[in-house]
């Protein structure tokens, strides 16, 4: 009864993700010794807190402006900005939970929520909410999405400011130019990949990423082009990852290093990846809705589309989740009062949907998410459109695991490396990676049970 609880609980996840996208002080307060044992203190609602973004360099700018709206509505608050890369966030979190320092906010994604809810490191949400003027107002699809990345004790440890969905770029000016049709299909993608190389003049069909960031754009590729749209088996205790389907997509996509791809994209995260699709000379990215405003500064609207993933099996899409971003308070801040005030106007309508507009994601605030850019926002609206319109199946990823970030980052993305290097097979690499998955299942049902 209570492995079937859990798998209707990831189904009720996957639904819910599925409908988001188509709904389209120093340190800690007063003295930065915050710790994760720490149980912080309301404060006066006034002076100082400490912001970590779990995306700095990339969304400095527009936290920039949304800090400057809060202080001049709340001149009595003060905002001290931290921008932290996000393949650094969680060590920089979890540093701070063992020695202190931790702030009184910071981003808490659903990817990193679970661990860190695990460690007490996070105030639940939910009184704070149901007596706000957010309440009511937040999609409710996201909010649930958080409470089921939580770790299963189903309280709010994280407000959520956006959605993300993936997405394949493609340059439409070499497309037309090479005779190629929209790379809608799997079939169709990897032609493009092999007709738009040209290592001579430093041309390439396609940029991989084999650096941060790797694991989940891999599972991505092996999902959609096996079909298969479930992570677990029907016992709800061993992952699919490693079905000889998902082992024969992984070869085929990590067969592209090298022969579609420039060599350095082994050590390309997102920010490096996308910097060197904008530089113009290579076909297509598989990224998310986050980076469209970086390639319209770059390239313009008309010389690339974004479109939902390619379709496989049958005619169709399967993509693994996006996580819910969000806005988490730590337990240990001196000044809650304050910091849940900076997190309440962050989601409210007007900055909820700059600060989306900017991202290019999907709001959480309801009323943002009308506002008329995101019918604009092509990538956007696409996504939204394939989600409601049957063709899409989203497999949900393990997020509640308080070791899933572990899992899909440190432990394997050298592994990942080796597999494109050609010093692992891709079979090797995923029964390792299920086995610690199962491990991981099995340690979360018993802790459940």
């Amino acid at each position: 009864m209570k492995i079937s609880n859990r798998r209707s609980r990831r189904a009720a996840t996957a639904v819910a993700l599925g409908a988001v996208l188509a709904l389209t002080v120093t340190a800690c307060g007063d003295d930065g010794s915050g710790a994760g044992g720490d149980k912080g203190a309301d404060g006066s609602g006034k002076g100082k807190i400490v912001f970590w973004d779990n995306n700095g360099g990339v969304r400095t700018e527009i936290w920039k402006e949304v800090i400057a709206d809060f202080e001049k509505a709340n001149p009595d608050i003060k905002v001290e900005y931290v921008g932290i890369a996000s393949t650094e966030y969680q060590s920089k979190v979890d540093t701070a939970l063992q020695g202190g320092g931790l702030p009184d906010v910071g981003g808490v994604g659903a990817a990193m929520l679970a661990g860190f809810a695990a460690q007490g490191a996070l105030e639940p949400l939910d009184e704070r909410l149901a007596k706000s003027s957010l309440n009511g107002k937040l999609n409710k699809d996201m909010v649930e999405s958080l409470k089921a990345a939580g770790g299963g004790d189903d309280k709010l440890y994280s407000i959520p400011t956006s959605a993300n969905n993936g997405v394949l770029y493609y340059r439409t000016d070499l497309f037309k130019k090479a005779g190629l049709q929209e790379p809608t299909t799997w079939d169709r993608f990897f032609e493009a990949a092999n007709k738009l190389t040209n290592k001579g003049k430093n041309e390439f069909g396609y940029t991989i990423r084999g650096g941060a960031g790797s694991i989940a754009q891999a599972l991505d590729a092996m999902y959609g082009q096996s079909g298969i749209t479930s992570f677990w088996d029907s016992s709800g205790e061993k992952t699919t990852v490693n079905d000889p389907k998902n082992v024969a997509a992984l070869e085929k996509y990590a067969a592209l290093y090298k022969k579609v791809t420039p060599a350095a994209d082994l050590n390309n995260d997102f920010t490096k990846m996308v910097a060197q699709w904008d530089s113009g000379t290579i076909g297509m990215l598989n990224h998310n809705l986050g980076s469209y405003q970086d390639h319209v500064k770059a390239l313009g609207v008309d010389k690339f589309r974004g479109i939902p993933q390619p379709t496989g099996p049958g005619g169709k899409r399967v993509q693994v989740s996006n996580p819910v971003d969000g806005m988490g308070l730590f337990k240990s801040s001196k000044n809650k009062d304050a910091a849940w005030k900076f997190i309440e106007f962050a989601t409210s309508k007007a900055e909820n949907s700059k600060f989306n507009e900017a991202a290019g994601q999907v709001p959480s605030n309801t009323d943002a998410a009308k506002d008329a850019w995101i019918s604009k926002a092509e990538p956007t609206k696409l996504a939204a459109d394939a989600l409601s319109d049957g063709s899409t199946t989203i497999v949900q990823l393990p997020y509640y695991l308080p070791d899933w970030n572990t899992i899909s980052k440190a432990d394997n993305e050298p592994n990942l490396q080796k597999v494109l290097l050609g010093k692992m097979s891709a079979k090797e690499f995923l029964d390792t990676l299920a086995e610690q998955l199962n491990t991981a299942q099995e340690e979360w049902n018993q802790q459940k049970g």
